[in-house]
């Protein structure tokens, strides 16, 4: 999987990112993954909606994975959380 076919989703708006994934759709990108850990992954479903029933509406869902990450806190200790990459697929 190629680095540039990959949006990462976070705190900015939802329409920024569909926006992201809309234009590599249009750059020619048959694939798109969409990730997202913790509290983003809503913003990830939502955005994979969004681009799918008001955008680009021959993409189709292809895998979703969902998994647990850790990452290491201020503190020192180590967290985990959750993690999900949807594919996008023209």
């Amino acid at each position: 999987m190629a680095d540039e076919n990959v949006v990462f989703i976070g705190k900015k708006g939802t329409m920024a990112y569909v926006l992201a994934v809309v234009t590599q759709m249009n750059q020619g990108s048959s694939e798109v993954f969409l990730k997202a850990r913790g509290k983003a992954i809503s913003r990830a479903v939502d955005v994979a909606e969004i681009v799918r029933n008001k955008f680009v509406t021959d993409v189709k869902l292809g895998k979703i994975e969902i998994s647990t990450e850790e990452i290491t806190s201020n503190e020192g200790g180590t967290l985990k959380v959750s993690a999900i990459e949807i594919s996008l697929k023209k």
